[in-house]
């Protein structure tokens, strides 16, 4: 084919004709059309009061209260499929209901109604002409969202979008779908019927398959802001397409969380930890890398051999067949894995942390306070941590707030656990100084359109 026949059936891919596979039009055609409801059900989200959006989130934790049974109904199916899939133990893990995470979801929701909002202005200083200067913070408006096969990240992001007065557009993995269907269906938009919230506001896409996510990133006009996060490569590659189209991304592609055991290290402290941080294998910060320092070596190595072979965990050590930050956690049918490795000081645990890993937690287990002054001030990832596991970071063991997922971009913007405080806009407004009653003040919410591509998130 020539090389100008080739870009036009690219251009005509991109623009929707004859030349999309069924299944992309498929897609095409249900974002488009939930990014479309949501932005004009988005417009009910400017006259709602902070307290009307906390009452909304309560009747969410009411409605899962009351459908419990139903969710995990179709989580079952869910997880029976998976299983009969062959789906890794570790990702069934990420993706089953009990009767504790439930409850443990519907506590949070309670808990996040009960925090301030976001506020909606601050300010910043007199300027000359007797003018005065405020930092307004606005909505982005509507808020895409792509993510693994985890039910629960349904309400976190739908929860979290509301208190944010943003709409959203979610995706989730195929095999995850019964169950949140169930819970968007049965759970938030009844809820937000309950509260007198328009229940069109947050969307679920039904379509299986990849073309729907690629679609999510690809329409700036109505999703300007795309929170992608799942494994990393498909993750990393859909970051690539959102840039392509000028959709702004909060990625969380990759993750793996690293400990560095000092030789001030108290021991039975750095076997719990090493235990600990272990609990779940399928999520991000989980511990990945083991580093410890070479003092040390013989006399840890047994002890790491015993903890792992009890928990059933396979152990990398020197030479290692991979990269030494490999994550785990994405190989699958090898979740169930860590990587063992020396260093020579604090300050070289650190930089192996800085340099062959993501740069998403790390801790340092020390008695010497030097020494874990020295990995901290070195390490320059999202969370860092001493004589505590890297666990912690997840946005309601650390904030008590859900997350929408853990940003590790070394950029402005925000990073670590991404909540409602991080999804909106700001804006400098001056206005006269002693303008007086009739000042204009900032609407508690504002829904944006195309011009919240101005968006500042990484």
């Amino acid at each position: 084919m020539a090389a100008g026949s080739s870009s036009a059936s690219r251009r005509d891919h991109d623009s929707g004709d004859l030349m999309r596979s069924p299944a992309d039009t498929e897609a095409l055609v249900a974002v488009t059309a939930a990014a479309q409801a949501a932005q004009q059900a988005a417009r009910d989200l400017r006259s709602r009061s902070a307290e009307a959006l906390d009452e909304a989130i309560r009747a969410m934790s009411a409605r899962l209260d009351q459908s419990a049974a139903r969710v995990a109904a179709a989580n079952e199916e869910d997880v029976r499929a998976a299983r009969a899939d062959g789906t890794p133990g570790a990702l069934i893990d990420r993706l089953l209901l009990g009767e504790d995470r439930l409850h443990a979801m519907s506590g949070q929701l309670r808990t996040l109604a009960g925090l301030p909002p976001v506020p909606v202005q601050h300010y910043i200083r007199d300027l000359p002409g007797n003018l005065v200067l405020h930092e307004w913070h606005r909505p982005v408006g509507v808020v895409g969202a792509n993510f693994e096969a985890r039910p629960n990240v349904v309400l976190d992001m739908a929860s979290q979008l509301i208190k944010s007065r943003n709409a959203g557009v979610l995706r989730t993995g195929s095999a995850a779908l019964r169950s949140a269907g169930v819970l968007v269906d049965e759970v938030v938009a009844p809820a937000m019927q309950d509260a007198g919230v328009d229940p069109q506001v947050i969307q679920l896409i039904r379509v299986r398959g990849r073309s729907a996510a690629y679609e999510l990133v690809r329409q700036p006009r109505l999703l300007p802001l795309v929170i992608l996060r799942g494994s990393g490569a498909s993750t990393r590659a859909l970051a690539r397409e959102a840039a392509q189209h000028g959709v702004r991304t909060l990625a969380h592609a990759d993750g793996g969380a690293v400990i560095y055991i000092d030789q001030s290290a108290d021991r039975q402290l750095a076997e719990r930890l090493i235990e600990t941080s272990l609990d779940r294998l399928g999520v991000c910060n989980r511990l990945n890398l083991l580093l410890v320092q070479r003092p040390i070596w013989p006399d840890m190595v047994p002890r790491i051999a015993e903890i792992t072979a009890r928990l059933g965990i396979a152990t990398s050590y020197p030479p290692h067949a991979h990269a030494l930050g490999h994550e785990w956690a994405l190989d699958a049918g090898h979740e169930a894995t860590i990587t063992v490795g020396p260093a020579a000081d604090a300050a070289d645990a650190a930089e192996i942390a800085n340099q062959q890993t993501s740069g998403l937690a790390a801790a340092v287990i020390a008695e010497d306070s030097v020494a874990a002054g020295l990995f901290l001030d070195a390490y320059a990832g999202a969370g860092a941590f001493w004589n505590s596991t890297p666990r912690l970071l997840d946005g309601f063991k650390l904030l008590s707030i859900p997350e929408t997922g853990i940003n590790i971009e070394a950029s402005p913007g925000p990073r670590g656990p991404v909540t409602f405080l991080d999804l909106h806009l700001r804006q400098y407004v001056i206005t006269p100084k002693a303008a007086g009653p009739g000042t204009p003040q900032p609407p508690e919410s504002v829904v944006l359109g195309a011009e919240a591509g101005a968006i500042s998130a990484a």
